[in-house]
């Protein structure tokens, strides 16, 4: 008994536990979340941090250098020790160890403009990653919008096909009804019973692609993948399609991030040219220095305080060609060339979403007129039918129209909320609201 009473608590917790929790969420929360919980950001963030790394490891090289050294030897066997001063020639004293010690100080004064160069290229370089993130946030924004919008449509034909459902069963149980009193035939009831089944397995597909749906969604939102999410009924709203499309294209011009992070990636291109150029001047340093030492019995040095400037240049960049320059023109030359790339593409695809846009929109409306076509229509049809002037598979075909052109309302509306989103997305301004 007590097993049993375990096993019955057991199952009972487990079916607590594994419930859904249900969870309303704004398109604007859902894209909050995404980003939050985005991994490709995660990456993004590690590249900015590497890129700050680089402008940190720049900017250390216009610090002074300061190196501190010191050795202690041991001399196991006697050294020879022959000392050429006057006076003092011939076999010196033992010498069994040696200590010594010395600082060395750095600081750059001239580098042919390297340093400065290579700080402000790692600048160019941060702020290139930074937008590239930013970049990434709208594609991401996109991508939740897209899902979104999937589970909104699966959401909106589950409730449709279930409204349908429970009439067409009701007309089932009326149709029996009328059999039994002899009104209709058999096989027009048959008929009518086929048409529920058919609504029934739309219904079952449409649910099997909510759940899909949602599963993704949680997935994209960094919740526990139980969490069932209730959409917004208000998602679809009003789309200020009333600017022609230069208007967009201008806002993506201003508002890209990807064409601010080329041009970051140009101006650090050739900051690195001057660079590369840089490195056929010679270098100048701030120099000193302070040594001791002491050798026990024989020598010993103290206050050995140097100072000075030291130059120094490479001599075989006289023959050598500066393979380093060559590399970075080409890679500015792959840069412009990208650069031009991108704005064709840029305007390709404002062009493009924003027809797409205005063709979603334009197909509301058929989609709306068809709608109150197949309802005048099936209404005429029920009419005649109940007249016994028309049949019932005609009947049955109007309310599928009917059906049919319902569904394609509220998917045509959907897309068009997405088609909006779209050109937003590619004009950099998806985020802005």
């Amino acid at each position: 008994m007590n097993k049993l009473l375990t096993a019955i608590i057991l199952v009972v917790t487990f079916g607590v536990l594994s419930a859904q929790e249900k969870r309303k969420i704004s398109l604007q929360e859902a894209v909050k979340l995404g980003i939050e919980n985005s991994k490709y950001l995660k990456i993004d963030q590690a590249q900015i941090e590497e890129s700050t790394a680089n402008l940190l490891a720049a900017k250390n090289k216009q610090l002074p250098e300061l190196t501190v050294s010191g050795n202690y030897l041991y001399l196991p066997l006697e050294p020879n020790v022959d000392l050429k001063i006057p006076g003092m020639a011939g076999g010196g004293p033992k010498v069994s160890n040696v200590l010594y010690g010395s600082a060395n100080l750095s600081v750059p004064i001239y580098a042919g403009g390297r340093i400065k160069y290579g700080i402000k290229s790692a600048e160019y370089l941060v702020e290139a990653s930074k937008l590239n993130a930013e970049n990434d946030k709208n594609a991401i924004a996109y991508n939740i919008s897209q899902a979104y919008n999937n589970l909104f449509k699966a959401n909106e034909v589950v409730k449709l096909l279930k409204e349908n459902l429970t009439s067409s069963q009701k007309r089932d149980e009326s149709f029996i009804k009328l059999e039994k009193n002899g009104v209709i035939a058999r096989n027009d009831r048959l008929k009518a019973q086929l048409q529920t089944s058919n609504i029934e397995l739309q219904l079952m597909e449409a649910e099997n692609n909510y759940s899909i749906a949602n599963i993704n969604m949680d997935l994209l939102l960094g919740l526990p993948d139980n969490t069932e999410i209730e959409v917004d009924s208000n998602y679809i709203g009003e789309d200020d399609l009333g600017k022609p499309d230069d208007y967009y294209l201008n806002l993506a011009r201003e508002n890209r991030n990807d064409i601010k992070a080329l041009d970051y990636q140009r101006k650090a291109a050739a900051l690195g040219s001057k660079s590369a150029k840089a490195e056929h001047l010679p270098s100048l340093a701030f120099t000193g220095g302070y040594v001791a030492a002491d050798i026990p019995k024989l020598l010993t040095i103290t206050n050995a305080v140097n100072v000075g400037v030291g130059i120094q240049y490479n001599l075989s960049n006289i023959w050598k060609k500066n393979s380093s320059y060559v590399q970075s023109k080409a890679k500015e030359q792959e840069l412009a060339a990208n650069n031009d790339l991108l704005n064709d593409n840029v305007t390709l695809e404002v062009k493009r979403d924003y027809q797409n846009d205005l063709f979603a929109h334009k197909k509301i409306d058929v989609y709306q007129r068809a709608l109150e076509q197949a309802e005048e229509n099936y209404r005429i049809t029920l009419n005649k039918y109940n007249a016994g002037l028309e049949t019932i598979t005609n009947l049955l075909d109007a309310d599928t129209a009917k059906i049919t052109a319902n569904v394609n309302v509220i998917t045509s509306k959907a897309d068009a909320a997405l088609a909006h989103k779209k050109l937003l997305q590619t004009t950099g301004t998806i985020n802005n609201n």
